[in-house]
């Protein structure tokens, strides 16, 4: 009885969450080095367990260009993560849903500079903005609304 007790146990530890470490998944933010709002986002991340790499340029232009963010979708701040891109504050819980869904897109963008979205907090001041997605022809969709 004691062996099958242990058993159990050992059973429930191994597929419970307190039986493992949090995965992290690393990111990689390509920035301006003055950009502070970049930074809070950064902070953001690594609050909802994202290993990030940031990388400070000052030519963030040629990247966006390369992965097809337009006028209309930037941002200012560009990030790559499993085969994504994302552009501006967009919240981890939508990263973290587009990674789980896997949809065909080129990746996920909060355009301009909404406040209150994560890393542009401003008091109790919070604006109305939509995650947006984007494909290689440059159409987009609603991914996710916020209505503050």
């Amino acid at each position: 009885m004691r062996i099958y007790n242990i058993l159990i146990i050992t059973l429930l530890l191994a597929i419970s969450p307190y039986g493992h470490g949090v995965e992290t998944q690393e990111i990689t933010v390509y920035r301006s080095p003055n950009c502070g709002c970049c930074s809070g986002w950064i902070k953001h991340l690594q609050e909802q367990q994202f290993s990030v790499i940031d990388i400070k340029t000052d030519d963030i232009s040629k990247l966006k260009q390369k992965y097809g963010i337009t006028a209309k979708l930037a941002s200012c701040h560009t990030a790559i993560i499993g085969g994504y891109v994302i552009e501006g504050h967009v919240p981890a819980a939508d990263i973290k849903r587009l990674l789980s869904e896997k949809p065909d897109i080129v990746g996920l963008a909060v355009p301009e500079m909404p406040v209150g979205t994560p890393g542009m907090e401003m008091g109790t001041r919070k604006d109305s903005f939509s995650v947006l997605t984007f494909d290689k022809n440059g159409k987009t969709t609603v991914f996710k609304h916020y209505d503050n």
